[in-house]
């Protein structure tokens, strides 16, 4: 048997053939059918103009005759996407409509993977699955993404899965999205390195992007579970901004990961970040080049960071002069750049408007205000939830001692260092 769509098979054992853009069901004829063909349904998906490429195998649910068959539907074009199960029984549905049910229950039944070639073996795609009348729902909670191959499976209880097979035209337009950086931008980062940031040049696909990032060692192979793999991800508004988490339970001492698996850098090795080319923008295109970050690590970073310890350079009244502030070690990106500001005492502790940047591997900050600089004592306010490289806080560690049960040193929630503008 050969169930044809446009140009790609799937060859069974039979040599009969379906008609492309067919529906066809494969297993017990029915009566009426002769020995040796097969009578196909055509597949109708009401108001859809994508292309659909979509293979349809299996038997009868649970054992029912082919006097009422079901098929699979991708529904590409709807909002949101959707997969549906159609023709079955409506007790078959009620069955399947229980609020215990969970996330597994449903994909034990019905089931949409994305296929990544090889031999790899995926999980199925997170989403939402519904039943009513005589449809089961599924819609996926990512975009589906252009030139990437879909799977779907139903399982009759104690019957052979239906498959259907689905894709996007691929888009053709040569890839335009980059990496432009991967904060933190230093080479010798703490052992218990916390986050990164990496920074697109185009707005970005949400899902499955775990698959297209690696961490590897000097000799090229590949950390272990190196990440805290969240389903939502953890992208900024904009879809340009990733933030990559290191799995705490590989940093804080006393923890079982860090006890079983080991932290995932060690004091004095070579690592590198890699993003493959495979990541996909927010039109379903590849990067237009793979990226990679290497760097060495240095010794742990257990001591939180204190502004009183930052060197602050006044600029000169009657200016636009930037402000800077030197720390005593590279701070968080994200963080720096959104929890410090500039308060002029005069103006009620009002904070001034202006541009921040960090510059030095994130070791200096440095503010041009929107107004010039008026004469008098300023103050640099900083929110004690800021973070170094390792996560510490001011007044707290991120690795505590879970025995001692640690307090934040400091209770404000900002703390502040005067300045005078001359």
């Amino acid at each position: 048997m050969i169930v044809r769509t446009g140009r790609t098979r799937v060859r069974r054992a039979d040599s009969s053939e379906c008609d492309p853009g067919q529906e066809c069901h494969l297993g017990p004829r029915p009566p009426s059918v002769a020995p040796g063909r097969l009578r196909p349904r055509a597949v109708a998906v009401p108001g859809s103009a994508v292309p659909v490429i979509a293979w349809f195998l299996g038997l009868a649910l649970f054992g029912a005759a082919w006097a009422q068959p079901y098929a699979i539907h991708w529904r590409a074009d709807a909002t949101p996407p959707a997969v549906e199960v159609t023709g079955l029984s409506a007790e078959t549905v009620q069955s399947l409509r229980p609020d215990s049910r969970t996330e597994a229950d449903w994909a034990a039944v019905f089931a949409v993977f994305a296929e990544q070639g090889g031999d790899a073996v995926m999980p199925p795609m997170v989403g939402r699955w519904s039943a009513a009348g005589q449809v089961i729902r599924f819609e996926p909670r990512f975009p589906l993404a252009p030139g990437l191959r879909y799977r779907a499976e139903f399982r009759p209880g104690g019957a052979a899965p239906v498959i259907a097979y689905f894709a996007l035209p691929a888009d053709r337009t040569p890839p335009t999205t980059s990496v432009v950086q991967v904060y933190p931008s230093a080479t010798v980062l703490p052992e218990n390195q916390l986050k990164f940031y990496v920074q697109f040049s185009s707005p970005m696909s949400r899902g499955g992007t775990y698959e297209h990032i690696h961490l590897r060692d000097a000799a090229g192979q590949a950390i272990d579970l190196p990440f805290l793999e969240l389903d939502e991800e953890l992208w900024d508004p904009s879809m340009t901004r990733l933030t990559l988490l290191i799995d705490p339970g590989r940093i804080k001492r006393g923890v079982k990961p860090l006890e079983d698996i080991g932290p995932v850098f060690e004091t004095g090795k070579r690592y590198a970040l890699i993003l493959d080319a495979t990541c996909r923008d927010a039109a379903g295109r590849p990067l237009r080049a793979a990226f990679a970050k290497t760097f060495q690590v240095g010794p742990a970073d257990r001591t939180p960071p204190d502004p009183q310890r930052w060197k602050i350079t006044p600029p000169a009244a009657g200016t636009r002069a930037p402000l800077t502030v030197e720390f005593d070690e590279p701070m968080d990106q994200a963080l720096a750049l959104r929890l410090i500001d500039v308060v002029n005492a005069a103006d009620g502790g009002i904070a001034q408007r202006g541009e921040a940047t960090l510059e030095n591997e994130e070791r200096r900050w440095r503010f041009v205000p929107e107004r010039p600089w008026s004469r008098g004592v300023h103050r640099l306010t900083v929110a004690t939830t800021i973070e170094d490289l390792a996560g510490n806080n001011i007044g707290k560690t991120f690795d505590v001692d879970l025995a001692a049960g640690a307090k934040r040193r400091v209770g404000d929630a900002h703390v502040s260092v005067p300045f005078e503008v001359r």
